[in-house]
C-alpha cells in the first residue's frame, strides 16, 4: 500500500457500482456454501457478536441477543448455541467514555472464556459497530486482545448494504441518493465524540489510532481479488500477511462478504485467528443467514387496545428527516410530544415537568387508541468537548428511560430511534436481559420480542430503529402498516 492516497471524492453511485467486476455467484448460493462449510465441521468456533449499540442486529433473525454477560448466563447460552452458530451481546460501550469501554470490553471478554470453558464451547469475537465508522477504535480491539491473547490479524469491514454504506478502492462511502459521498465528508463524520477526517481506511486506521498503528501495517482485500478470484484468494492473502495486519474488506455487494467469509473459514481451518470489526453484514454472513422479508402485523398478531408508541433521541439529520415525513403523513392518526432538551438539562423540578406532561398526554392517547410519539427537541445541544457531549447525552437518554419506567399502558408496539436510545429502552427501560431477534421491520431495521416474565411488558414487538438506516419515509411507512385498522376514538 502506498505511503499516500489522494483525497476522495464523491462518485455517482450506480455508475461506479456498474463499472465494477459482476459477481460470480449469488448470494443464495454462497450463504448455501458458508451453512454447509459451517455445519460439516463441529470445531468452527460460535460467533460472539459484541455490540456496541442494538442497531448491529439488522441483518439477523432468529438468533438471541442478551443484555447481560454473567458468567452462568454465558455459559446457558454457549450451552444452547451449536458450533459454527452464535449469538449478540449488547455492550452499548458507545454510551461509554473510552476508559470505562476498554474495562467494559476486557470484563465480557474474561466472563466468555470462563463460560466457555465450563460449557466446553470454542468462540471468537466479533466487535460490531457503526457502518459509518463512529466508536471506540482501536480502544476496543485492543481490549479484546489483552482479555483473549493476541490475534493474528485485525479485520476490518464496515460495509452495510441496506444502509448504503460500500467500500471501493480501500475508502468508505455513504450512499447519499443517488451519489457515493466519502464517509468523512457526511455529517456522522462530525459527530462530536467518534468525529474523523478519513475516508480513507488506511488513513482512518492511522488517524483513530493516533499513529499508534502505522499505514504500512493495513493491507486492502480488493474487489478485484474477491469477485475474480474468490475464496481461495482471499485465504491466501490472508495466510501470507505478517502478524498484526489490519485487514480492508472491499465491498459493494452482499456476495462480496459473502466470498470474503468464505476465505476466513479456509483460513481459520488452517489455524489463523482473527478479530472482526464490522457493521452488521458481516455477522449474518459469516453465521449463514439468508434474508427474509420484513416482518408484517398480521404475523406479529399486534393488539389493536392500544397505540403504537415510537420515542426518538437521535439527532442524525436523517432521523429528524424521517421524523418529519412521520408527523406529516400520520396527520391525526398520530400524537407527538416533544420534550425540550433544555429543560431536560436545566434542573431536576423542569425535568420532572417535562416527564409529567408528557406522560399524561401520551397515556391518554395511547388508551384512544392513538400511535404516540415522544421525541426530544431537534436542536443537537453539544459541550465543550467529546466527554461532556457524552454526558449531555447521558441526561437525555436517562430522562427518555424515566418516561418509560413511568408509562403503565402496554403499547401495540415500541420503536426506539437511534442506537443509545434503544439500547437503554431495551434493558433499563423494559429490563429485558435476553430477546430473540425475529427479523427487520424494514430493511435494516431490527425487530425483537422478549418473552421473558421479569421484563416489563413480554412479548412487546421491539423495533431498533438505527438513527441513520431507511429513506425519508421508512419510519412513517413502518407506523402505517403497523396501525390498527380501526377507526380512532375522538371523545
Amino acid at each position: 500500500m502506498s505511503a499516500s492516497s489522494a483525497t476522495p471524492t464523491s462518485l455517482p453511485l450506480k455508475e461506479t457500482l456498474d463499472a465494477l467486476l459482476s459477481v460470480s455467484s449469488t448470494s443464495t448460493e454462497l450463504r448455501s456454501q458458508i451453512r454447509d462449510v459451517v455445519q460439516a465441521s463441529p470445531d468452527i468456533p460460535i460467533l460472539v457478536a459484541l455490540d456496541d449499540d442494538p442497531t448491529g442486529t439488522q441483518t439477523c433473525h432468529d438468533i438471541q441477543v442478551l443484555t447481560t454477560w454473567t458468567v452462568p448466563a454465558l455459559a446457558a447460552e454457549f450451552e444452547a448455541t451449536a458450533p459454527g452458530s452464535g449469538f449478540f451481546i449488547l455492550t452499548n460501550s458507545r454510551a461509554l467514555h473510552p476508559p470505562a469501554a476498554r474495562e467494559l470490553t476486557i470484563e465480557i471478554c474474561q466472563n466468555l472464556q470462563e463460560a466457555a470453558t465450563q460449557a466446553g464451547k470454542r468462540f471468537e469475537v466479533v466487535l460490531r459497530g457503526d457502518s459509518t465508522l463512529r466508536g471506540h477504535f482501536p480502544v476496543e480491539p485492543e481490549a479484546v486482545e489483552e482479555a483473549l491473547g493476541a490475534s493474528d490479524a485485525w479485520i476490518l469491514a464496515p460495509f452495510f448494504l441496506q444502509g448504503g454504506r460500500y467500500t471501493i478502492d480501500d475508502v468508505h462511502y455513504v450512499a447519499e441518493g443517488d451519489t457515493l459521498v466519502p464517509a468523512a465528508d457526511t455529517p456522522f463524520a462530525k459527530d462530536a465524540t467518534f468525529g474523523f477526517k478519513s475516508s480513507h481506511m488506511a488513513d482512518w486506521v492511522v488517524e483513530k489510532s493516533k499513529g499508534a498503528i502505522s499505514r504500512d501495517r493495513v493491507r486492502g482485500i480488493s474487489i478485484v481479488d474477491i469477485r475474480q478470484r474468490g475464496p481461495d484468494k482471499v485465504n491466501e492473502i490472508l495466510q501470507s500477511a505478517p502478524k498484526g495486519t489490519v485487514f480492508i474488506i472491499n465491498a459493494a455487494a452482499e456476495e462480496d462478504m459473502d466470498v470474503v467469509v468464505l476465505g476466513i473459514l479456509k483460513a481459520s481451518a488452517q489455524g489463523k485467528k482473527f478479530l472482526f470489526r464490522s457493521a452488521a453484514a458481516f455477522v449474518s454472513a459469516r453465521l449463514g443467514i439468508s434474508p427474509i422479508p420484513p416482518i408484517t402485523a398480521r404475523k406479529l398478531q399486534l393488539s389493536s387496545a392500544t397505540g403504537g408508541l415510537i420515542i426518538a433521541g437521535s439527532y442524525v439529520p436523517k432521523t429528524t428527516t424521517q421524523l418529519k415525513a412521520l408527523i406529516e403523513i400520520a396527520g391525526d392518526k398520530l400524537t407527538t410530544v416533544e420534550l425540550d432538551v433544555n429543560k431536560l438539562l436545566e434542573s431536576d423540578a423542569s425535568r420532572g415537568q417535562e416527564l409529567d406532561h408528557a406522560l399524561e398526554v401520551a397515556t391518554n392517547a395511547l388508551h384512544q387508541p392513538m400511535d404516540v410519539l415522544i421525541m426530544t427537541s431537534r436542536d443537537l445541544i453539544t459541550g465543550a468537548d467529546e466527554r461532556s457531549s457524552l454526558d449531555i447525552g447521558s441526561v437525555v437518554a436517562a430522562a427518555l428511560v424515566t418516561f418509560l419506567e413511568r408509562l403503565d399502558v402496554k403499547p401495540r408496539y415500541l420503536i426506539a430511534k437511534g442506537g443509545i436510545t434503544s439500547s437503554d429502552m431495551a434493558t433499563k427501560g423494559l429490563k429485558m436481559k435476553k430477546a430473540t431477534i425475529v427479523g427487520q421491520a424494514a430493511p435494516g431495521v431490527p425487530l425483537w420480542r422478549c418473552d421473558e416474565r421479569t421484563s416489563k411488558w413480554p412479548g412487546l414487538p421491539y423495533v431498533v430503529f438505527p438513527g441513520n438506516v431507511g429513506g425519508e419515509y421508512t419510519l412513517a411507512e413502518v407506523a402505517e402498516k403497523w396501525r390498527p385498522m380501526i377507526p380512532v376514538n375522538r371523545c
